[in-house]
């Protein structure tokens, strides 16, 4: 699988997970945290600039967190950068 096919799933998985928390539903934001776990290690990491591999590589310690609020907005942050990044260079 293309990187930027990988990454975008992860972009839409990371927006459900967001959403999910934010809505209250920790049942479906979990869901689709292992989701996103299991794209996150379909990425080849090494083709990818350095910020956004320390963002990639970031998302497992962001979804233990506690506060799902805290969550949300940095998985939301996470997933808009990695989409203007397969935007832009993918």
């Amino acid at each position: 699988m293309s990187n930027k096919i990988a990454i975008e799933s992860l972009v839409m998985d990371l927006k459900r997970v967001a959403i999910g928390y934010n809505r209250g539903s920790t049942a479906m934001a979990k869901r689709f945290s292992v989701e996103a776990v299991k794209r996150k290690n379909e990425i080849d990491l090494g083709m990818l600039k350095p910020y956004i591999r320390k963002y990639i590589l970031n998302i497992d310690e962001i979804l233990n967190e506690k506060d799902t609020k805290k969550i949300s907005e940095d998985i939301l942050m996470i997933s808009t950068l990695l989409f203007n990044y397969t935007k832009k260079y993918l």
